[in-house]
């Protein structure tokens, strides 16, 4: 039996639901091993129960990220012991892929070719190489792209985008995963031409663009691919912020559906922070804003090569999609709620009042400072009829957008996403010009948080 405690074998997830471990469908059990350049790579053993000196070898090496608990079971640890996993995806009678299974094996990274790819810092590649994690970041991508589809009452297909796939360690299982849904789709976005040669000779007929990821014009692919985009990747430490920037702005057109992506663990805490925490401030507003956001699990340095100085973590996003953003923003423009943002959290110590007056001053009131003060000692606007329609209906978002009386005293941490819609509609709205209607079908621009420079 000890034997068989060394020997994992990940069995295939079915779409929406948890792992499950069973015998390999070959009658194989498969033995992980490390390699110190490549990491753990799987090998096969027909008889699991005959002993041999290489069996020996390799089941004393402990696998990455996988413990024995006190009774002899392999389980998964999760690095970050307060960490409380959201509720499984709900099941689907509606969708047509519900009951399709969906096969994924712990593969290790490909070899790499000796002496011609090597990480590049500049590109700030660091390659996957655990193949347990590649399996559980699958896991959560199929599961992140197809939650997605049940929340919008879709039977669309899964049109899934890597971006910035390296030397293939995702790559590899992606393709195996799409081949069995000839109406999904899957394509890359890679800057190094080596990693695209590397994935040309392996897979012949991937679509791989040779392009900046920071220049991918996402409403045009999803054009060109009928519908919106399920995006997956291990994203560079460096440019993180920008890449999700540009999948805000692609969902203002519909064009990104739900992002599965690595990206260092203090940035993914940002991203799901509560109010009143140090973690809390613009990336959290703006996520918890355009999409619902998961924290799947926390990755430890050593599944990479080479090893990062710092921890990452697997974060999901699921965008609400245009029409239900416009009725969260009621009638604000996110060009304008982008001004309000920065402007309180780059003086994040002083209270809101203080740290709008400069905005007040330059743009709004036009230097009159009696102007300024009326507008920071105002009370809160009336919630918008679609906000209490909301609010009625239990929705969480709703529940916590009404703006404080005291807003002004506030510092910026204290607010809710929700409550600075409401204090971007005082600044911007006072004075009457608000249509509870307006927002219906304005257009929520193409270039709001990515950069001017970043896309067309």
């Amino acid at each position: 039996m000890k034997i068989y405690h060394t020997c994992i074998t990940l069995y295939a997830f079915e779409v929406f639901s948890q792992w499950q471990y069973k015998k390999h469908p070959s009658g194989f059990c498969a033995q992980a091993f490390t390699n110190p350049i490549q990491g753990p790579s799987i090998q096969h053993n027909k008889h699991p129960l005959k002993t041999s000196n290489t069996f020996k070898k390799y089941s004393s090496i402990k696998l990455q990220g996988w413990v024995q608990d006190g009774n002899g079971e392999w389980k998964w640890e999760e690095d970050d012991l307060n960490f409380i996993p959201g509720p499984e995806p709900k099941q689907s009678t509606q969708n047509a892929r519900s009951n399709e299974l969906v096969t994924t094996l712990a593969t290790a990274t490909p070899s790499l070719p000796s002496g011609s790819f090597r990480p590049k810092q500049s590109l700030g590649q660091n390659f996957l190489r655990d193949g347990n994690t590649v399996a559980k970041i699958i896991k959560y991508f199929v599961s992140d792209a197809s939650k997605s589809l049940i929340d919008q009452d879709s039977l669309d297909q899964i049109r899934a985008v890597e971006l910035g796939p390296g030397a293939g360690a995702l790559t590899d299982t992606l393709v195996n995963t799409f081949a069995g849904f000839e109406e999904s789709s899957f394509q890359c976005i890679e800057i190094d031409p080596r990693s695209i040669e590397l994935l040309g000779e392996k897979h012949p007929n991937l679509k791989v663009h040779h392009m900046d990821v920071l220049q991918a014009d996402y409403p045009d692919m999803a054009r060109e691919e009928g519908g919106p985009l399920s995006i997956i990747g291990n994203l560079p430490y460096y440019i993180t912020s920008q890449i999700l920037f540009a999948l805000a702005d692609a969902s203002h057109f519909n064009a990104v559906r739900s992002a599965t992506v690595t990206m260092q663990y203090e940035v993914g805490q940002r991203i799901v922070a509560k109010t009143s925490t140090k973690d809390y401030g613009i990336l959290s507003v703006v996520f918890q804003l355009y999409a619902d956001c998961d924290f799947h699990f926390k990755i430890p340095p050593t599944v990479f090569y080479p090893q990062p100085k710092v921890d990452s973590a697997l974060i999901g996003l699921h965008f609400i999609g245009p029409n239900r953003l416009r009725a969260r923003l009621s009638g604000v423009k996110p060009a304008e709620l982008r001004k309000v943002l920065t402007a309180t959290f780059q003086q994040r110590r002083k209270t809101v009042r203080n740290s709008l007056k400069k905005l007040l001053l330059n743009e709004i009131c036009e230097g009159d400072k009696t102007a300024a003060d009326v507008i920071l000692d105002s009370k809160p606007l009336p919630l918008t009829k679609a906000t209490i329609e909301a609010r009625e209906n239990g929705d969480k978002f709703a529940l916590c957008q009404e703006l404080p009386d005291d807003w002004a005293k506030k510092r910026p941490e204290e607010l809710s996403p929700g409550q600075f819609i409401e204090l971007t509609r005082l600044v911007f709205y006072r004075d009457g010009e608000y249509d509870n209607d307006m927002g219906l079908n304005e257009n929520l621009g193409r270039k709001v948080w990515r950069k001017v420079k970043h896309g067309k």
